[in-house]
């Protein structure tokens, strides 16, 4: 059966680790995209901090999507429709951020497109650098974030915020909880990770899970490459998700997306 709907990852998956786009990446999706094939971006990452990739892959072109903040928000590339949206309450927002106190962790989310926390950290400013997007500094956070927002992220030292996300899963059983990157501990809605949002998107183009491949590279991609007909983890993946893929390719600085391309749906290499 052919694959129709090529879902990726973005950061440490498809970009390359300044994160740019590499020449070969792009050719190919844009070659795969003109035989038909829906190419979805499904990233942790805000939508604002997404678009221009879309753009450049002419995603616009061809009736494709965004999944962003780690599948709290799916939009349409070609006008910024948001078409999905989950929200974590107010009330949950200030509840982690206790735990954040709690625990010793720095903790971020996202209003009117800015990063917005209490505290400066070395791994905000990763945030800051990988988003673009500018930083709000607050007094307070729980009197700065009075209305919903669609996710919030809890910063540290990657073996400390190891033993913080299981902490948080027995805390906050009824919200999803993710690694994104090993000093990034995401938290949204209870239900929200990237598969639901790939299910969504399948199900507004009729495309089957078996005709889906997904392609990632850490905890917060786990869900969409089990859901995927085909679930890929670039080489650079975290050593113990290695074994739940169907397949390990080369590394995001290696051009691993095309070996994907070429190897299940051009039938090439």
């Amino acid at each position: 059966m052919p694959y129709k709907m090529l879902v990726l990852d973005m950061d440490d998956t498809l970009l390359t680790d300044n994160h740019t786009l590499s020449a070969k990446n792009k050719e190919l999706i844009l070659k795969v995209q003109e035989r038909g094939v829906h190419v979805i971006l499904a990233s942790g990452r805000p939508t604002t901090a997404m678009t221009a990739f879309a753009k450049e892959l002419k995603m616009d072109d061809y009736n494709s999507y965004m999944i962003s903040f780690n599948g709290a928000v799916v939009s349409r590339v070609s006008d910024g429709t948001i078409l999905f949206k989950q929200t974590l309450s107010k009330d949950q927002i200030h509840a982690l951020y206790d735990f954040s106190v709690n625990s010793k962790t720095d903790i971020i989310t996202y209003l009117n497109d800015a990063i917005v926390s209490e505290t400066d950290s070395e791994y905000i400013e990763i945030e800051k650098h990988i988003t673009g997007m500018p930083h709000r500094k607050v007094a307070s956070f729980k009197d700065a974030v009075t209305t919903d927002a669609v996710k919030c992220i809890l910063l540290e030292e990657p073996s400390y915020l190891k033993q913080v996300e299981q902490a948080l899963k027995v805390a906050k059983p009824h919200l999803s909880v993710t690694m994104s990157k090993p000093f990034f501990l995401e938290v949204a809605q209870q239900g929200i990770d990237k598969a639901a949002s790939v299910r969504w998107v399948a199900h507004e183009l009729n495309i089957h899970p078996s005709e889906i491949i997904a392609v990632g590279n850490a905890g917060n991609d786990l869900s969409m490459i089990q859901f995927a007909g085909l679930g890929v983890w670039v080489a650079n993946v975290s050593p113990e998700l290695r074994h739940h893929a169907d397949v390990v390719v080369a590394s995001n600085n290696e051009d691993g997306v095309a070996e994907v391309i070429e190897r299940f749906i051009l039938g090439v290499g």
